[in-house]
């Protein structure tokens, strides 16, 4: 939900177009939970005619109008995935299995844990693809060439000395370095069996290193996801002081969140450090500070 969310409020930053995200759209390729984020993106956006109008594109990248389609299959696998862990946490994962009742000692393989392997690994990757997307928005936010109308780097600074400054080009840095770890930490750990105990133990799930690499994932992801929301918010601030901006494109959720965010978050006219301000974000994310869901 947070990633729809962020979305919306870089197609709204970026003067997207909402119609990407129309249901008559979304009603021709039915993939639940690809429905759901076009509608969570549809809400946040207020009413589609009123952003349409302040875009001129027909199309917009990517990142922006296939968010619904790259969150979505994390939605609609997640009942798989919770499934398969909470039959394993429920169920005997050691060997042997000792039957009282009928004093049998059965020796098995329950301690192998290919679900959980599986689990694990497909979700560092889906959440892998969800810190890439972010990343690509981010890069849009930034760079003049792409974010219609907003300053490199989106600088805040208006005075004589703004070539001075590099408004978010580090914190897009370090996006960009987040979400290449956690790329790279998709590989699937259950593809690295390996034999040991004189090849008793010759083929191992590698269940606690995918979960490992899932922990991580996770963690880089959230980082890059509040990079991206102190850019939202800058980006949208800086339309609102441009004058030409009209904040009711902006569902009243969306527009408590952004105002919400500014008690973290001045807005960045000369360069001071983002770190104790990035934390917290990464905090309130943890928290579930903002309210993400209808109610």
């Amino acid at each position: 939900r947070l990633c729809s969310r962020i979305t919306a409020m870089a197609s709204i930053a970026l003067r997207g177009n909402s119609f990407h995200f129309d249901e008559l759209l979304f009603s021709v390729k039915p993939h639940k939970g690809q429905m759901q984020v076009a509608a969570w993106i549809r809400q946040d956006l207020a009413t589609q005619e009123k952003l349409q109008q302040q875009s001129s594109r027909l199309q917009d990248r990517y990142s922006i109008r296939c968010a619904p389609h790259i969150i979505g299959v994390l939605i609609d696998t997640m009942p798989l995935l919770k499934n398969f862990i909470e039959t394993e946490i429920n169920s005997a994962n050691d060997n042997p299995i000792i039957d009282a009742t009928q004093e049998k000692i059965m020796h098995g393989g329950h301690f192998y844990g290919g679900h959980i392997a599986f689990a694990m690994d497909s979700l560092k990757n889906i959440i892998a693809n969800l810190a890439d997307m972010m990343d690509r928005q981010m890069a849009l936010l930034v760079d003049e060439k792409f974010n219609h109308g907003l300053p490199a780097n989106l600088c805040g600074n208006s005075s004589e000395e703004k070539n001075a400054h590099h408004g978010l080009k580090a914190v897009q840095i370090g996006v960009s370095a987040w979400t290449a770890e956690a790329l790279k930490a998709t590989m699937p750990a259950s593809v690295f069996s390996r034999s040991t105990e004189c090849h008793n133990q010759d083929k191992v799930s590698m269940g606690t290193i995918a979960a490992r690499d899932c922990i991580r994932v996770l963690q880089l992801t959230e980082q890059v996801a509040a990079a991206l929301l102190l850019a939202c918010t800058q980006a949208i601030t800086i339309r609102i002081k441009q004058k030409d901006f009209d904040k009711n494109i902006m569902s009243s959720a969306v527009q408590k969140m952004y105002q919400e965010m500014q008690q973290d978050f001045d807005f960045l006219e000369s360069d001071r450090p983002l770190d104790k301000t990035l934390r917290a974000f990464i905090h309130n994310i943890g928290q579930e500070k903002w309210e993400l869901y209808e109610q």
